[in-house]
């Protein structure tokens, strides 16, 4: 009989925690959906400085004619075109 009212104080106990647990989890998630539109600004931000900066990257090696100057075309794009695109999913991701 002992051993059956430990074990009823125990489940209503664990069931206290797992609700304390949800809460805390959604008011997290909450907080978490207000950073993602600034998140996004940011991705933004720093796929135009990426631009610029590669652009200018892109200009004087141009201009000193190195060999290596599609590559590097290219890797400022895909920097600019993955920063895009995971402005773009993170939102998805968190369901907004």
């Amino acid at each position: 009989m002992m051993a059956m009212m430990l074990f009823m104080v125990s489940i209503t106990t664990f069931a206290q925690d797992v609700d304390a647990g949800l809460a805390a989890i959604e008011t997290s998630t909450e907080s978490l959906k207000r950073y993602v539109p600034v998140v996004t600004n940011l991705c933004y931000a720093i796929a135009g400085i990426v631009a610029m900066i590669g652009a200018i990257s892109v200009y004087v090696k141009m201009n000193n004619e190195e060999q290596d100057v599609k590559k590097s075309i290219m890797m400022i794009v895909g920097a600019c075109i993955f920063l895009i695109a995971a402005a773009q999913c993170l939102p998805l991701f968190f369901g907004l």
